[in-house]
C-alpha cells in the first residue's frame, strides 16, 4: 500500500520560516558538530544574523549551506525554493514557469530559472543507474518529440523539427531516457550495453536497429506494430509501459509547457525520470531531494 505523500499544510509546517529552511540544509550537510575547517578543532556552530552562514566557536571561519546547491548566490529566499521543489514532488504533470511566477509574485526569468535548475537537480539525484539483470524484463523504445511537422520516413528527427529521445524501462522498475541525434544501431546499441544488464529480457517494437542485440547477450523478443500487436503471443513481449510513460511525458509537455525546446528537453526528461522512479514512495519523493545534498 502505497504511503501518501505530504500535504501542503504538512510541509508548511516543516519549514514555517527561512530560518528553519536553512537549519534544515547546515544539519544535512554538516550536522551538529564537526571539525571545523579553519582550526581543525571540533566545533558546534551559531549562525551567523543577516547571513545565510554559520560560524565556528573556536575561530569564528564561517561555513555556507547554500553553497553548492541550487541555492546558492541567489537571493530568492529558501522558502519559495522548498516551496517550488515541494510542487515539482507533488505534481504528476509538472509545474509551469508561469505558475511559480504568479503564485511566488516573482518575475519570470527567476521564475524560469529556479525550474530549470530543480529540473536539472532531479536528475541529477535519479541518475542513471544499470537495469535489468538474470531474469528482468526491459521495454526498449523512442519517440518523437515536439516539433509541428509529422515525422517523415527518415531516420534524423531534426528533418522534422522533433527531438528524438531513446528510453528504456525495467517492468516494475526504473527508466532511463536521454536524447539521441538519431534511430540507428550504432547510436543505439551501445546505449543499451551501457545501461542494460547483460542476461536481461529486452522487449522492442519491429525496429531493424534493434536485431543485433541477441548477440549482445540478452533474451531479445519484438512486438510487431505493423500487424496491430500490442503483446506477441508467442513470447509476450510486449513495450506498452514505456510508451504509457511517453504519454505521461508529452501530456505535460502539451497541457502544463505548452511548448519545450530540444535544447532544454533533457532536463524535463531528468524530472520525469524522477517521478517516475519514485511512483511507488510518494512520501520519500520531496525528502529524497531535501536529504541528497552532499557536504
Amino acid at each position: 500500500m502505497k504511503t501518501k505523500a505530504p500535504t501542503l499544510r504538512q510541509f508548511q509546517a516543516r519549514f514555517s520560516t527561512e530560518e528553519s529552511c536553512l537549519d534544515h540544509l547546515f544539519q544535512v550537510r554538516y550536522g551538529n558538530a564537526f571539525d571545523c575547517p579553519g582550526c581543525g578543532r571540533e566545533a558546534k556552530f551559531s549562525r551567523v544574523k543577516a547571513r545565510r552562514s554559520y560560524q565556528c566557536q573556536w575561530c569564528a571561519y564561517q561555513v555556507y549551506p547554500t553553497a553548492g546547491t541550487p541555492f546558492d548566490r541567489t537571493r530568492t529566499p529558501l522558502r519559495d525554493w522548498f516551496f517550488v521543489m515541494f510542487q515539482f514532488c507533488s505534481s504528476r504533470n509538472g509545474v509551469a514557469a508561469k505558475e511559480v511566477e504568479r503564485q511566488l509574485g516573482v518575475t519570470y526569468k527567476t521564475a524560469w530559472r529556479m525550474c530549470h535548475m530543480i529540473r536539472e537537480y532531479m536528475g541529477k539525484v535519479d541518475g542513471d543507474d544499470r537495469i535489468g539483470g538474470l531474469g528482468r524484463t526491459v521495454q526498449i523504445d523512442e519517440t518523437f518529440v515536439g516539433g509541428y511537422q509529422s515525422v517523415p520516413d527518415k531516420l534524423e528527427a531534426g528533418a522534422s523539427n522533433k527531438t528524438l529521445v531513446f528510453g528504456m524501462l525495467e517492468e516494475g522498475g526504473d527508466v532511463v531516457t536521454q536524447v539521441v541525434p538519431d534511430r540507428r544501431s550504432g547510436t543505439l546499441l551501445p546505449i543499451i550495453r551501457q545501461t542494460v544488464t547483460k542476461g536481461a529480457k529486452v522487449s522492442t517494437d519491429e525496429h531493424l536497429a534493434y536485431g543485433g542485440l541477441g548477440t549482445m547477450g540478452y533474451v531479445h523478443n519484438s512486438v510487431n506494430h505493423s500487424l496491430d500487436q500490442y503483446v506477441c503471443s508467442k513470447s509476450g513481449a510486449t513495450v506498452n509501459a514505456i510508451e504509457g510513460f511517453w504519454s505521461q511525458l508529452k501530456r505535460s509537455i502539451n497541457g502544463t509547457h505548452i511548448h519545450v525546446s530540444g535544447k532544454h528537453l533533457p532536463k524535463y526528461l531528468g524530472e520525469h525520470e524522477y517521478r517516475w522512479n519514485m511512483r511507488r514512495e510518494p512520501h520519500l519523493m520531496l525528502d529524497r531531494l531535501l536529504f541528497a545534498f552532499s557536504r
